[in-house]
């Protein structure tokens, strides 16, 4: 293989899927406002996206490496092609819900497919965390990309045009199917077991290890914060700061953005600290951001804003938490990864998809019961139980990865 061209086929199809996947926090915005459903029924979607990519990654990731990594990213942006376009047509609740079956089936595809080629086109730990930093950061500046795309093609006197943002999602899957048709893949690389069965074997073998098991608790602990945040963000920009529908949009870009930053910045950090320091580090900072910048966020007072200008600067703070929680996905995912052989990457891939999943899902509908219950200014709050919980496995990480290349 030539790593070169599979690096940038990687950095194309993860920055499809961020535009596509993470639009779910817009959708829930749209639908609560179009489709006149409510807080709890928005946040289903969530559900929609998010257990496909699980359910799909644990029945085939474990034997992916047998239908070939290049395939399965090709079977999945024609998939999500398809949908896009269902989309535009369907113009309903119901067709966001199976947009998003969809664009998960498919990133469950994506996903193990990429983090397993990594694996591939790596040498050592130091360049896998760096090539796993830097590809999610570029993950991340996808998301921020949709938080334009969306308000760009956003007519609130037209109720419909938002909907047209679809035919350009789905010609950027055209154009990233055709990239990828044309970059050379070989089949070089081993298949996790003897057959089929022995395959999902190995995955299964991988939970008996105790770092796994608290790897995988670290992932859905991570997710619950993020996908929390991130799904949520517009709705609280839109309900506690009452800005108009466009600029709460934009405004949770910033998220995004700094989410891009922090990962890209994490991959050269890594370089000159150890991965423990840099997490500990932000999981603190990230701590501090929801104690003491997130009361100022919400108390704020906020005249009619109808620019960007007019929104305070404090109002700009509370995102910035993502440069603090953006290393810490990749690094524990590099961490994991990089401790074993590369023929296990696929199956071990699979768990951290189908737990980050089920995390992400559930944190989404925990903000969504208490964006409708407790009100959207203390929605945020709940973060700090997770990250509690992830400064302590981190750890507990540590301690066990010195003795993990034993195990295996």
């Amino acid at each position: 293989m030539k790593p070169t061209g599979i690096k940038i086929s990687l950095y194309i199809n993860y920055f499809v899927f961020a535009i596509l996947l993470n639009s779910v926090g817009i959708v829930i915005l749209k639908s609560q406002k179009v489709y006149g459903v409510d807080e709890v029924q928005a946040s289903t979607l969530e559900l929609f996206k998010d257990m496909p990519i699980a359910i799909v990654s644990f029945l085939i990731a474990s034997f992916l490496p047998r239908i070939g990594y290049k395939k399965a990213m090709l079977i999945a942006l024609g998939l999500v092609c398809f949908a896009c376009i269902y989309m535009y047509y369907g113009n309903s609740f119901l067709a966001s819900k199976i947009l998003f079956a969809c664009v998960g089936t498919a990133f469950a595809l994506i996903k193990v497919s990429v983090y397993s080629v990594i694996g591939l086109v790596t040498a050592d730990e130091k360049e896998h965390n760096s090539l796993m930093s830097s590809i999610e950061g570029v993950f991340m500046f996808g998301i921020a990309l949709a938080y334009f795309l969306f308000p760009a093609f956003n007519n609130e006197a037209e109720q419909d045009s938002w909907l047209r943002v679809y035919w350009l999602l789905a010609a950027l899957t055209i154009l990233s199917f055709v990239f990828l048709f044309f970059t050379k893949f070989e089949k070089n690389y081993e298949i996790p077991g003897a057959d089929l069965k022995d395959d999902a074997l190995q995955m299964f073998k991988l939970l008996t290890k105790i770092l796994v098991l608290v790897f995988v608790i670290s992932a859905f602990l991570f997710v619950m914060i993020e996908q929390g945040i991130m799904t949520w963000l517009p709705s609280f920009y839109d309900s506690v700061l009452e800005l108009p529908e466009n600029i709460a949009i934009m405004m949770a870009s910033i998220l995004a953005i700094t989410l891009g930053i922090g990962r890209i910045g994490a991959g050269q950090l890594v370089k000159k600290f150890n991965w423990i320091t840099v997490l500990t580090v932000c999981i603190i900072a990230s701590v501090a951001m929801v104690v003491f910048v997130l009361p100022k966020t919400i108390s704020a007072e906020v005249d009619t804003i109808r620019q960007f200008s007019d929104i305070p600067i404090i109002g700009f703070a509370f995102p910035l938490v993502g440069l603090f929680i953006a290393p810490i996905y990749p690094l524990l995912n590099s961490v994991v990864l990089s401790a074993l052989p590369a023929k296990l990457h696929s199956p071990m891939t699979g768990l951290i998809v189908i737990f980050s999943a089920i995390g992400g899902t559930l944190g989404s509908r925990a903000v969504g019961y208490l964006f409708k219950h407790v009100g959207g200014a203390s929605a945020f709050y709940y973060t700090l139980i997770p990250l509690v919980g992830l400064l302590i496995c981190l750890f507990l990480l540590k301690r066990l990865t010195s003795t993990f290349h034993e195990e295996i």
